[in-house]
């Protein structure tokens, strides 16, 4: 009985011929006189609707160079779809809204390169890759058998045949609301992008009348092709849709923090310098309200001298010998006066001064009705996330888009096999749980791929009898010999 590794081992050598076959056939030859206008834009990614030539068709997940009939730089994109002459790809630039002509060359030699390396790559580093479950799956694909396959949903492989589509998949959404509850990673792998679409916005039905944020589980990779399934819009399902919401709603908080961060430095300054203002304010304040003292002061000793002087003549003789005993006469009276209107006089003056330093200090240290909230408020949100030094780290920091740690927050992944097994990024990601939806129609050497990503359980589902007639799971020796 083969292992997973010598099936990979066959499958590497299968796709070097295959790849030798195609390069320079038909398949990649340059396809022109097409026209192209875009459907939509989902952050980085475009796509176009391309009208091939009657009579031409491409396999999806074909990568394609796109060479516009005018002098705009050549592109690259990924054929999600081919149904008649039309063509649905994703294009990673933007080549205009509407082209009435242009060339496409396919490249599926090079496809076949990359599944090859990726084949290659696991065989050379079996550490990386844990081809425990594989080995299970080998056994089923080398026979195209199914008695290994049939068992509990506890098993390594497990099964779920049938011939209702939509009986299918509701048994499939079923098992991911499981899987998610049970906080497995999980990758469903589909034959096409369509159903790929209809399996997102089923499982998303489904985990919407469950109680679940789909939004927050599933990710269809990487684009959709179409906006709604199953009464749903899927748009925001889509991981390229994913990734820019959350890089702008993050370039959104970034430049909230920067705004804070640079008003907070505005108001700093401002209330320091209004604060020494104030201090200087009340030191005038309180300068004043001392001269106004030791002035009431001496116009009371005026008053009372005044008065004394005007009742002299008519004071009891007593009283006047007790007054001229401590030195106060109508003559020294007066001196006094004298002394006290000069005292008043400098008074006076020096108040005045004081009034002209508070009339100049009052508006420098007034600070508007709303500054102080405003800044104290700036304060606690500074504060509360590490203080000004973390902060300006932060917004020093290059964005970086991390698109393996995003998708690792996603618990399921709905893909196809062309994209599992060319994008470099499932090379880095690793699953608990594969779901291969309509498994007869995807190649063995696509499952053998996706398995070698899974660390616990493989479900196949799908029609049985598709097995013998789509004959993708003989091995590479039998279709060679044939």
């Amino acid at each position: 009985m083969p292992t997973a590794r010598d099936l990979i081992h066959l499958w590497a050598q299968r796709l070097a011929v295959e790849q030798q076959r195609v390069a320079g056939q038909e398949a990649d030859q340059p396809v022109a006189s097409v026209s192209a206008r875009l459907l939509q834009t989902i952050g980085a990614l475009f796509l176009y609707e391309f009208m091939l030539p009657a009579g031409t068709s491409m396999e999806i997940d074909t990568p394609v160079s796109i060479v516009p009939a005018d002098d705009l730089e050549p592109t690259e994109g990924v054929v999600l779809s081919c149904r008649g002459n039309v063509a649905l790809v994703q294009v990673f630039d933007h080549i205009g809204q509407s082209l009435p002509s242009l060339t496409i060359i396919p490249d599926r030699a090079g496809q076949l390169a990359t599944w090859e390396n990726r084949f290659r790559e696991m065989l050379a580093q079996p550490d990386v890759y844990r081809l425990g479950p594989a080995d299970r799956l080998a056994a089923i694909l080398d026979t195209a058998g199914l008695d290994e396959a049939s068992g509990t949903g506890a098993a390594i492989i497990s099964t779920i045949w049938l011939t209702d589509p939509m009986l299918l998949r509701q048994k499939i959404a079923a098992q991911a609301m499981e899987l998610i509850r049970a906080n497995k990673r999980i990758l469903l792998l589909c034959p096409d992008h369509h159903e790929a679409d209809d399996s997102a916005g089923a499982i998303a039905k489904a985990m919407k009348a469950g109680g679940l944020t789909y939004k927050t589980w599933i990710s269809r990779y990487e684009l959709t092709l179409a906006s709604h399934a199953c009464g749903l819009s899927i748009h925001d399902l889509a991981f390229e849709a994913q990734m820019h919401q959350f890089y702008a709603k993050s370039r959104a908080d970034k430049a909230a923090l920067r705004k804070k961060y640079e008003r907070f430095r505005e108001l700093t300054p401002i209330l320091a310098y209004k604060s020494q203002k104030q201090k200087d304010l009340d030191e005038v304040r309180l300068l004043e309200w001392r001269l106004l003292t030791q002035l009431t002061d001496l116009q009371a000793k005026v008053k009372e001298a005044n008065t004394t002087l005007a009742e002299y003549e008519h004071l009891p003789l007593l009283r006047r010998l007790s007054m001229q005993t401590v030195g106060k006469n109508t003559e020294s009276l007066r001196q006094y006066l004298e002394l006290y209107e000069a005292q008043i006089a400098g008074l006076m003056k020096e108040i005045d001064i004081a009034k002209a330093r508070i009339a100049e200090l009052a508006p420098e240290a007034a600070v508007p009705k709303d500054m102080r909230p405003e800044f104290e408020e700036l304060k606690e949100d500074i504060v509360r996330l590490g203080g000004t030094k973390k902060i300006r780290e932060l917004l020093a920091a290059e964005e970086n888009t991390n698109r393996q740690a995003f998708i690792q927050n996603r618990r399921l992944v709905i893909t196809t096999p062309g994209r599992l097994l060319s994008d470099p990024l499932f090379t880095r990601i690793r699953f608990d749980v594969l779901i291969a939806e309509n498994a007869p129609r995807i190649s063995a050497a696509a499952l053998l791929g996706a398995a070698a990503l899974v660390k616990e359980r493989i479900v196949l589902t799908g029609d049985q009898h598709e097995i013998r007639s789509a004959g993708l799971w003989r091995s590479p020796e039998v279709s060679a010999g044939r």
